[in-house]
């Protein structure tokens, strides 16, 4: 019977042990480049770039998709703003490097309270705060709950709505109480490294993925086994989350732009996008044809203005979004016979009926 036992348990020690390494070896290949701020019993960590005296925006707060860290954010923004307002790229809680704080970080609205939490600790009185994918369910809840540091709104392929369907079954076992520790420990990295190029492909069709994108974004960082565990808890409790809270979305009152693509796959606009759009008063939706889930991205330009227009700018951002769709016509497809399989991605898709 011992030899049987030993025979069981060496594998899942062996895999637990293999898994330990390789999450070391993504944090020394994507080592920590923000800073943590305390912000009552738990630390945030977040990029802050200070405001330049060549300001032309007001403050901006970035915040990141699921499976995702502040690396994404700045990828696709710290450069063209650069000199124009001040930033801050948060790490959401339990993500990245932020430690996860109590169980109400597991919602948007708690992780929105975190958020404007750390915007009080880095002396940010008042922001535009710009919400990709997840982001946008924490960016809404902070529209709500915190008007007063809203000076706009900005979504980017929001998951903001219910879905009908639910998540993926990995994120179910993840958060199971025994067994799921073990999967975290054990199954996750070796099974995640298999899919994460053809993943991140995925997140970028129909259009094409940057090159270096794995190599600047530090997506593997999510398969350490306790930020897996909240990024699966942040999913499994999503969807009862937008059934209760998305009508209180119809109370924010900042300038609002949202900008989605019309062939996303991962978040229905139909759902999400235009159901911001009717429920903020004022907002502007802008659809950009033949874009799907990364407009941060792929549309940069007409993000940038929207946030120009927020800031009181005056910006035409559905001609802004016509030259995009020019650009974007003349770029490469992805090779339509690139082998793709399923990644972590969570939010209303037609198959995975999931949402993120």
């Amino acid at each position: 019977m011992l030899t049987l036992v030993s025979a069981l348990l060496a594998p899942i020690a062996a895999a637990i042990g293999y898994s330990s390494y390789k999450a070391r070896q993504f944090e020394q290949a994507y080592p920590n480049i923000g800073e943590l701020t305390d912000i009552g019993g738990y630390r945030m960590n977040a990029v802050h770039i200070e405001r330049p005296e060549t300001a032309d925006l007001p403050p901006l707060v970035f915040i990141h998709g699921a499976s995702g860290n502040l690396l994404d954010q700045i990828g696709a923004f710290l450069e063209p703003l650069r000199g124009r307002a001040e930033m801050l790229f948060v790490d959401r809680p339990g993500h990245g490097y932020s430690e996860r704080g109590g169980p109400d970080n597991a919602l948007p609205s708690g992780q929105a309270d975190a958020i404007a939490a750390l915007m009080e600790k880095r002396g940010i009185d008042k922001a535009i705060i710009v919400g990709h994918s997840f982001g946008g369910a924490i960016a809404a809840a902070f529209g709500v709950r915190h008007p007063e540091k809203t000076a706009g709104l900005l979504f980017l392929a929001p998951a903001t709505h219910p879905w009908p369907g639910g998540v993926d079954w990995y994120y179910h076992v993840s958060t199971a109480p025994v067994i799921g520790w073990l999967f975290n420990h054990a199954l996750v990295i070796p099974l995640g490294l298999r899919r994460l190029e053809r993943g991140t492909h995925n997140v970028f069709r129909p259009n094409p993925r940057p090159e270096d994108y794995i190599m600047k974004t530090g997506p593997s960082l999510v398969l350490r086994p306790a930020t897996f565990h909240n990024n699966a808890a942040d999913f499994v409790r999503l969807l009862d989350y937008f059934k209760t809270q998305s009508h209180l979305y119809v109370r924010i009152s900042a300038p609002t732009v949202i900008i989605t693509g019309d062939s996303d796959d991962i978040v229905w606009e139909h759902l999400h996008s235009q159901g911001l759009a009717r429920d903020i008063a004022g907002s502007e939706l802008v659809r950009i044809k033949g874009v799907g889930h990364k407009p941060d991205y792929l549309a940069t330009d007409v993000a940038i203005a929207a946030l120009e227009k927020i800031a009181g700018h005056d910006r035409d951002l559905q001609a802004a979004a016509r030259v995009a769709e020019a650009r974007l016509a003349t770029a490469v497809a992805p090779d339509a016979n690139l082998p793709i399989a399923p990644q972590p991605q969570p939010i209303a898709t037609p198959d995975l009926q999931g949402s993120a």
